[in-house]
């Protein structure tokens, strides 16, 4: 029993040393001279430098979700920022706010690019960071921003997009991306399915080294829980497709930016 004991207090001490490897904060920065807000989340035990993925958020801004995503990347490794795209201080609280943030953003192609590569540019100059080996992912609306990204030129690793926004108003810069890209996408999403042929089309005639994976059943949001469950409102979590399309980007993961 006392053996016991002694194991158990053992596996106590161990994982809350695992735990209190992972750190989280908030931390600034600016894109001219606008304020923005991102979160951080790293395991300080790591001394070198290591591969780092940038998250833009959803219409709803930095939520537990872009943090929660953060954190799960951290505990394999990987240096996470979740940019800020809107503003200190600006966070939505109503769907509507959300929508008309997010219409500026994409209204405005050139501002949307300038405050994903501020993100960039913060975690390419971080010492944690192997500058070579920074993937750039998006929910829905920060879907659209990571391909943006892409259309800019960043050097990232690769850009993966969640059920994002398609839609290009300068296909010819596609031919900008200097990365491969990664697509997962609800087979029954009504918003994105009329861009989808034009984004293939453009990513092909520009000879971009895209994966463009389409889940069945699956309605635009269908990474997050807080969607709903209900498909016939075009917005819904899918479990299934929320765990096939994970799978898929930790594979692209492996194979852009691996931790060694």
């Amino acid at each position: 029993m006392f053996k016991a004991l002694i194991s158990s207090i053992a596996l106590i001490l161990t994982v809350t040393s695992a735990s209190a490897a992972l750190k989280t904060e908030n931390v600034d920065y600016k894109e001219g001279k606008a304020a923005l807000e991102g979160y951080v989340a790293y395991d300080d035990s790591v001394k070198t430098p290591r591969p780092a993925v940038l998250i833009i958020h959803q219409w709803m801004g930095i939520t537990e979700n872009e943090k929660m995503r953060a954190q799960m990347l951290a505990e394999k490794g990987y240096v996470v920022l979740a940019a800020d795209i809107y503003g200190k201080g600006i966070r939505p609280t109503t769907m509507e706010e959300a929508g008309k943030l997010a219409t500026q953003y994409k209204n405005d192609r050139k501002l949307y690019r300038a405050r994903g590569m501020a993100a960039f540019n913060w975690l390419k100059k971080n010492k944690m960071v192997d500058p070579k080996h920074i993937v750039v992912i998006g929910y829905c609306f920060g879907g659209t921003g990571a391909l943006e990204l892409g259309r800019e030129g960043a050097p990232a690793a690769g850009f993966v997009s969640f059920h994002g926004g398609l839609s290009n108003p300068t296909p010819k810069d596609a031919k900008n991306f200097k990365a491969p890209v990664l697509i997962a996408h609800g087979a029954l999403d009504k918003n994105v399915n009329p861009e989808v042929m034009p984004f293939m089309k453009e990513m092909d005639e520009n000879k971009v080294d895209y994966q463009f994976i389409s889940y069945s059943g699956a309605v635009h949001a269908f990474t997050q829980k807080e969607a709903g469950n209900d498909p016939s409102k075009g917005v819904a979590y899918n479990e299934k497709a929320d765990h096939r399309s994970w799978e898929v980007f930790m594979n692209f993961l492996n194979e852009v930016a691996p931790i060694k």
